[in-house]
């Protein structure tokens, strides 16, 4: 009896092709050729979205907040509220501040540590007209929602918002912005040496006229900055990929760590500050780099013109901050302003738009951050990823800090080349590679390649409010 060969009678017919299916990464790769990270001050999650549905919010029930924080002026615990007001107070930021305000995870030091702040900064500057903008009772445990920051909440329904995005460092916004563009903060003793450089949070090194009497030497010069570790610009200048640092001309914060009150100080592209640290960065200099440091007015333009680096950083001046006292309605117009820019241009089908806020500004939060290093992660901020490629109405729920921006930024356009002492040709000090802390997500969950590119949602700059919210 003849044997019947199944193998060989199926030889007759041609097997389908197999097409292999692009990850994640090789679609993210061939679709998004620009990055723009937006980073405005001083917000907590809860602040924002502690009642937008579904999100990880402020713990209620039958819409009645179920969490308190103890109130010295009143010897109440006080819950969170609804707040209504254009103009908010806050409470002090920094290494101080943000250990007081977690208290070993209770998360109730938020008022305590608000008053005690206003108390000692406008003791020492009865005229800083801040002093009379914060004079009112703490604010810190109020929250908003679509009534004061419609076009935010449009953003988080239409687009995605993350719910466990958490400062880099339980610090101030110098320390947040090092991390933002470095993934480190650090003191450095020698110039332009990396080896000199040692792990801080709280000493940080300021631009000139930033608390000069306090750091004046005997003769009255004041120490010029160096931050000599490396930052992202050097392998996106390895690597030849475009990098633009947009800074809104106006004035910034002249205070660091726990004061509540800050002197203005002038802001321009070419002033180093809390918000604008790249040009002090050794290697900014050394490669000859400093002018891609750029007012915003060039943002718009290149936005218009579709010129748009392959990252762009973008950051607020005092006004449009909404760092208190200035208005949370400013920074909506301000960023709804840059976003539409993106969206009318034509780089819209090829940009990821990601919105953050640098440090939680004193305003309660109920999550308590999780230890990853001696540096952070600090407390919760709110975070928004907008482009043709965001998944609809999705809450990202995975741990996240600014670190994975630049990861994000390494494996889209750098091939996965990390910003790591062992690896990228240029030693420092720093005590980890952060993009490879453990249990960090991945931004390209955020995404669907499988789409079609949606369309832009141009808003409103100064939009009528939105309805009231009932809890998540």
């Amino acid at each position: 009896m003849a044997l019947i060969c199944a193998a060989c009678s199926s030889n007759s017919q041609k097997s389908a092709p197999v097409t292999a299916v692009p990850s994640p990464l090789d679609q993210a790769r061939a679709k998004i050729k620009h990055v723009v990270i937006i980073m405005q001050e001083n917000r907590s999650f809860d602040s924002y979205f502690g009642t937008f549905p579904g999100a990880d919010g402020i713990p209620m029930q039958n819409g009645v907040p179920t969490v308190c924080v103890p109130d010295p002026s009143t010897n109440q615990c006080q819950k969170p509220y609804h707040d209504s007001q254009d103009l908010n107070l806050g409470g002090p930021q920094g290494a101080t501040a943000a250990t007081a305000d977690i208290d070993g995870g209770k998360m109730d030091g938020f008022i305590s540590q608000d008053m005690n702040s206003r108390t000692a900064s406008c003791a020492s500057l009865p005229d800083d007209p801040d002093c009379s903008a914060n004079s009112g009772p703490s604010d810190v445990m109020g929250y908003h929602d679509a009534r004061e920051i419609p076009n935010y909440w449009t953003y988080a329904q239409q687009f995605v918002l993350q719910d466990h995005m958490f400062e880099p460092a339980a610090s101030s916004s110098l320390a947040s912005h090092l991390y933002l563009i470095s993934e480190w903060a650090a003191q450095c003793s020698h110039r332009n040496d990396a080896n000199s450089c040692v792990n801080a949070l709280q000493s940080l090194d300021l631009p000139p006229d930033f608390e000069t009497s306090q750091r004046a030497d005997s003769k009255g010069a004041v120490p010029v900055p160096n931050y000599a570790w490396t930052d992202l610009t050097y392998l996106m200048y390895e690597g030849n990929v475009s990098w633009d640092y947009y800074v809104a001309d106006g004035t910034q914060p002249d205070c660091l760590d726990d004061p509540i009150v800050c002197i203005p100080k002038p802001q321009t592209a070419g002033t180093p500050g809390v918000w604008n640290p790249l040009p002090w960065f050794t290697t900014v200099v050394r490669d000859g780099q400093a002018g891609n440091v750029q007012t915003v007015d060039n943002f718009y333009q290149a936005a218009k013109d579709g010129t748009l680096p392959s990252v762009s950083w973008v950051a607020p001046d005092r006004q449009n901050s909404e760092q208190p006292p200035a208005l949370i309605s400013d920074g909506q117009a301000y960023v709804t302003g840059l976003v539409n820019a993106v969206m009318q241009g034509p780089d819209w089908g090829s940009t990821a738009i990601f919105i953050s806020w640098s440090n939680w500004g004193g305003f309660y939060d109920h999550e308590v951050p999780p230890n990853v290093d001696a540096n952070g992660y600090g407390l919760r901020v709110p975070g928004l990823m907008i482009s043709p490629y965001a998944r609809q109405g999705f809450i990202d729920d995975q741990m996240l800090s600014f670190d994975a921006y630049a990861k994000l930024i390494e494996d889209v356009f750098l091939q996965g080349w990390p910003l790591d002492r062992e690896t990228d040709g240029r030693w420092d000090p720093r005590p980890d590679a952060r993009e490879r802390t453990p249990g960090m997500g991945d931004l390209l969950q955020d995404f669907d390649f499988s789409q079609s590119p949606r369309s832009p949602l141009v808003l409103p700059q100064n939009p009528p409010p939105g309805p009231a919210s009932v809890g998540s």
